[in-house]
């Protein structure tokens, strides 16, 4: 590591006039875009690299990065307070983001979710940096078999974020599992649940227009039934907002989240094919486990808020490392960087740190100024963003239904993902009438591709011997991880609903 010319090169970014506002009209788009759901950060970033055509590498470079690091925040501001994750990233954020913003407490919810999104951005960024080969040789070593064993593991915390019943946790994942398997098979490319009219599937049920329709459209189907009802309270918030960022008591308690939050995100990010919509479930199921009061989790606390975003946004860092270390992109936004790299006359892979080393140093810079600018550009919205809530729900309902029904439509301009976004939209109103939790739908949608497509590359290479996965030390990790997270979890929801059971007995006598 050549310290002087990492200086040399953070001086040289931080300096630059057309730098700084490339990466501050980057994060600024990309808080927007992210804040609307079907817009994803691949999307933003596909949108605007044709406007980096005529720039150099590092304004160009700063530009995407700044719609990359804005979009990961920018996607949990409707997770929060309209309860429609704006991108899959932010899924797990609602969790606790939306109970906060309907106990009147949707500023904090946003300054959290900001303050945690930057220092996970920086935990990334800081990785990156000084251990971005290290990292890369680790995630390299992970074939189908380890693979297989990780979205294992990421599928065992459906178990930790099931809610008061395990057993209807389950039958949900369950249910995610089966529309996983509509489509082409991914391996063979013969149809499954499908006749050859029903086109429409034949990639399966798409992710986006899914997530869009069991958070968002099933929250304007309950709330304009509670409008009918007469049920519906006008929120008319109370909350002062006197600090953008988190006050030092709550700094005190989300810390822990946020450097596990980082961490994860970093290492998942890293690993070729993962993402950010899976570090997020992790980390909190994590977070959870790793609680003294696991039970307030889902509740509205500051601690699960904490503990996605952070995972999120440490994704950024995560997954340049392969990029800039293997020439290998670790998810969707990066293979899209690759392309720019190309562009500009620079192949990003083992040489680039001994032929273009400058360069690597000024896209470390130019990641940690996007995670900067993000800050900037948050604080200077968080109370415009927290007004949202107060607007009249007779208004806002529709509102919230035409950009769902827009992000779902925008995906593939197919009307077909709108009637799967409303179809969706009623399923998961029923389910929760009948209490049963949409995350571990969403959890299965996301791992249940990767784990089926891994498992038939690893049994095709092993020529059908499973048990040889016991001589991957990896794999074996995950799969130990996995059982103690499934055993832990289970035995912490057992306690939480003893203890429920007894308070209500108290409540009544």
């Amino acid at each position: 590591m050549d310290f002087s010319l990492l200086l040399s090169s953070y001086a040289t970014v931080w300096s630059n006039p057309e730098v700084l506002l490339m990466t501050f009209i980057g994060a600024l788009g990309g808080v927007l875009l992210g804040a609307i759901p079907g817009m994803t950060a691949t999307m933003g970033v596909a949108l605007l690299i044709p406007f980096s055509f005529g720039m150099d590498l590092i304004p160009s470079i700063g530009l995407l990065l700044g719609i990359y690091c804005g979009g990961m925040y920018g996607g949990s501001i409707s997770a929060i307070l309209i309860h429609a994750p704006g991108t899959p990233a932010a899924a797990a954020t609602l969790l606790d983001g939306y109970p906060m913003c309907k106990k009147g407490q949707a500023g904090k919810a946003l300054s959290v979710a900001m303050f945690s999104s930057f220092c996970g951005g920086v935990i990334g960024a800081l990785v990156m940096t000084f251990l971005s080969p290290l990292v890369a040789d680790m995630a390299m070593n992970f074939g189908p078999g380890e693979m297989f064993m990780l979205a294992v593991f990421g599928l065992s915390v459906i178990v930790a974020i099931s809610g008061k019943s395990v057993a209807k946790g389950l039958i949900s994942a369950f249910f995610g599992m089966l529309l996983c398997t509509v489509g082409l098979d991914p391996t063979n490319g013969i149809p499954r649940f499908i006749t050859t009219k029903q086109t429409g599937l034949l990639d399966g049920f798409q992710f986006i227009p899914t997530l869009i329709g069991l958070f968002a459209v099933s929250e304007v189907i309950a709330g304009v039934e509670r409008i009918i009802r007469g049920e519906e309270h006008e929120q008319k918030s109370n909350e002062k907002i006197t600090n953008v960022l988190p006050d030092w008591k709550t700094i005190k308690k989300i810390w822990p989240n946020i450097l596990s939050g980082g961490l994860i995100g970093t290492f998942i990010g890293a690993i070729p094919g993962a993402g950010g919509d899976i570090a997020v479930f992790v980390s909190y199921g994590a977070s959870k486990s790793a609680s003294k009061h696991p039970e307030l989790y889902g509740t509205g606390i500051p601690n699960g808020v904490a503990a996605t975003e952070s995972a999120n946004n440490g994704c950024s860092g995560g997954a340049m490392i392969p990029l800039l270390s293997l020439g290998v992109p670790g998810d969707s936004v990066t293979a899209i960087l690759l392309g720019a790299f190309i562009m500009k006359g620079i192949t990003p892979g083992p040489m680039m740190y001994v032929t273009e080393l400058p360069t690597v140093y000024r896209v470390f810079a130019a990641l940690m100024l996007a995670n900067l600018c993000m800050l900037v550009v948050g604080c200077l919205g968080v109370r415009f963003f927290a007004k949202i809530v107060s607007v009249e729900k007779k208004m806002l309902y529709p509102i919230i239904l035409v950009i769902s029904l827009l992000g779902a439509f925008s995906i593939n301009k197919n009307a077909f993902d709108v009637g799967v976004c409303v179809a969706f939209g009623i399923i998961g109103w029923l389910m929760n009438k009948y209490e049963f939790p949409l995350s571990p739908i969403l959890l299965a949608l996301i791992l249940g591709p990767m784990c089926e497509k891994n498992f038939v590359r690893y049994m095709n290479i092993q020529r059908g011997n499973f048990f040889a996965i016991t001589t991957s030390p990896i794999a074996m990790v995950f799969a130990t991880v996995a059982i103690l997270v499934i055993v832990y979890s289970v035995y912490n929801q057992s306690k939480i609903n003893k203890r429920a059971a007894a308070n209500a007995a108290q409540e009544k006598a």
